[in-house]
């Protein structure tokens, strides 16, 4: 039988991994008896644990709230998961000193062959670039409105925020067709999703039944409305892929509605789903509605179709792709005619 001390642990461990147990199942677990754990319990609550006890034959016992948070106890993967999570986190304003701190913490008490596998996985791994097209820092969004968005989320409530868009220089993510625009917003608030270092609201209008996408960093909660609505399943999609096309097609700097002379099914064949939204026109061709941070990126979206295509605007983008096909032209020279170098007179 295990000495009290590391019976102790052993049993706050188990209340941690599970909302409730039985007394006869820890009892069972830790072989010994139920009055024993009855005592174990007491200690528990005089170190600080607050652990709720129903009565009666199917009695049960589970760790509540308290006042003051308590030590946890992790398992391995647990603590590496942990440790791993607050090395990556980005976006979120006032949390990088704390996730320093935690994470040192955290670090000082691993045994070494975890802490040596939390420096091997972070060693191994790298960050792309983000908005490398644009002058604008990444964004960071307030905790506390974080914090307030999802427990709207949670509880099912109405969300009230004010919202202003543009801090960028980008357009809002709004519904396709509809212009960027600041001001009063009430939705039903459905899910927060992280992308691209950036938190996006998806949300539904209670009176319109629209969907739309909204940036965290651009909302400001207002008094909660406490008020429930009944949840409404996202037709099409999961939230994440909602996210991806709406942002995609209408949330970025630069926009472009491109021919394609082939199916709708072909091109969405080609295409990953944050590239943009396709409409079909024909069997024989569809519009494909995309947008991004700079007209290089939709280029090299349009020449990964491998399909013909017509542009029609915006002239920008007319204007760099007519470079880019004089580029491309100038780069076969003489070599597309049979031999020789390229005539570098003709070179920009």
């Amino acid at each position: 039988m295990l000495e009290t001390s590391a019976r102790l642990l052993a049993l706050l461990s188990l209340l941690q991994s599970r909302p409730s147990w039985a007394g006869s199942e820890l009892a069972e677990r830790l072989g010994v008896s139920g009055r024993t754990i009855r005592n174990d319990i007491a200690r528990l609550r005089e170190l600080g644990y607050p652990v709720d006890a129903t009565r009666g034959t199917t009695g049960s016992y589970s760790l509540g709230a308290g006042t003051k948070l308590p030590p946890l106890l992790l398992d391995d993967e647990e603590a590496v998961a942990i440790a791993i999570g607050l090395r990556a986190a980005t976006g979120i304003s006032g949390i990088g000193d704390s996730s320093a701190q935690a994470l040192a913490k955290l670090e000082q008490v691993l045994p070494h062959r975890l802490r040596r596998q939390v420096a091997a996985i972070h060693q191994s791994t790298s960050q792309g670039p983000h908005n490398t097209s644009s002058n604008v820092e990444d964004p960071e969004v307030d905790a506390a409105v974080l914090a307030q968005i999802a427990t709207a989320v949670r509880d099912r409530e109405w969300f009230r925020f004010d919202y202003t868009t543009g801090a960028d220089d980008r357009p809002g993510e709004l519904p396709s067709g509809t212009a960027a625009t600041s001001g009063h917003k009430l939705v039903e608030p459905y899910r927060l999703v992280s992308w691209t270092r950036r938190w996006y609201l998806v949300g539904r209008d209670p009176q319109t039944g629209a969907w739309a996408t909204f940036r965290v960093d651009w909302i400001a909660p207002r008094t909660p409305t406490h008020r429930v609505f009944t949840p409404t399943p996202l037709p099409g999609l999961d939230y994440t892929s909602f996210v991806l096309r709406d942002v995609a097609s209408t949330g970025w700097k630069v926009h472009a509605r491109i021919t394609v002379f082939a199916s709708a099914q072909e091109v969405l064949s080609r295409i990953n789903a944050t590239v943009g939204v396709v409409e079909s026109v024909s069997d024989e061709q569809c519009v494909l509605v995309t947008g991004a941070d700079s007209l290089e990126t939709i280029a090299v979206y349009i020449g990964m179709l491998g399909l013909d295509f017509e542009v029609t605007g915006p002239p920008g983008l007319i204007d760099h792709l007519a470079v880019l096909g004089e580029r491309y032209l100038r780069s076969i020279g003489q070599a597309g005619k049979g031999g020789g170098d390229a005539d570098s007179s003709r070179r920009p």
